[in-house]
């Protein structure tokens, strides 16, 4: 049999390598809830590696890696985490963790809370602030009329409500 076929025994119990998840380029805003959901994930992912090496031996070891590479990636996020208070941007504007009501030109009105990357939830309405639907509704008045640029064809929304999102 061709020895390109036939696993090392050295290799044995050692983890496929388990790429690196890449950090966003963008800064890394959180609003008060965003950044205590990273604080609990990264506790999580903590003491789910200190279980798996409590197990020594007896470990997964791809399971080990895999938790030890999503630790780094939320310790990553959290050292680049900054926190912006709702409650200090100005009401008057949309911005960063801002409740933005909207209705569309079929008089559907939708409700939308710009958070950071990893918050982000569209179908609970959280939409991320590098999004194009909350780059088109920054700095958005109650009265001003924006046009969301999407791949199924343009919308205008017309901004109707404008107010501070939970502070936690």
């Amino acid at each position: 049999m061709n020895r390109a076929f036939m696993k090392d025994p050295d290799d044995a119990g050692r983890p496929e390598e388990v790429p690196e998840r890449p950090q966003s380029p963008h800064p890394n805003y959180v609003t008060p809830t965003g950044l205590r959901q990273l604080e609990l994930l990264a506790a999580d992912l903590s003491a789910r590696r200190d279980r798996l090496r409590e197990d020594g031996k007896l470990a997964d070891p791809q399971a080990l890696a895999t938790v030890q590479r999503d630790l780094r990636w939320v310790e990553g996020r959290l050292q680049r985490a900054i926190r912006v208070e709702p409650a200090a941007q100005s009401p008057e504007r949309v911005g960063f963790g801002m409740i933005v009501v909207v209705q569309d030109e079929a008089g559907r009105i939708e409700t939308y809370c710009i958070v950071g990357e990893d918050e982000a939830a569209p179908a609970l309405g959280k939409i991320s602030w590098v999004s194009p639907l909350a780059e088109a509704l920054r700095h958005a008045e109650v009265g001003d009329e924006v046009v969301w640029r999407r791949p199924a064809g343009q919308k205008r929304l017309e901004v109707i409500g404008i107010r501070p999102g939970p502070a936690e």
